[in-house]
């Protein structure tokens, strides 16, 4: 099971969890649509900006899951191939 699997199984029953999960889902969105129309050079610090972000925002969510229990031990992930997974998800 994937982290935002297990993240997305507590969200109904965690009003505080489901707000972290769409600003979470918003980044994602966000930073994947700028990497695709980033041309070259072009707007290499907005996706940057936007990366960085994202990252946070997916921290944040990963403590938050932490602190609560939903989650244990080291959390490794690839920041494409999550952005991805998250965007997958259909908001409730």
């Amino acid at each position: 099971m994937s982290i935002i699997e297990t993240i997305q199984k507590f969200v109904q029953n965690d009003a505080q969890l489901a707000r972290l999960f769409e600003r979470v889902r918003e980044y994602a969105e966000l930073y994947l649509i700028a990497k695709q129309r980033q041309k070259g050079c072009d707007g290499m610090g907005e996706v940057t900006t936007l990366k960085d972000e994202f990252i946070y925002s997916l921290n944040e969510i990963i403590n938050y899951c932490k602190e609560k229990g939903y989650l244990s031990g080291e959390i490794l992930y690839e920041t494409d191939s999550i952005a991805r997974d998250i965007c997958k998800i259909q908001p409730e």
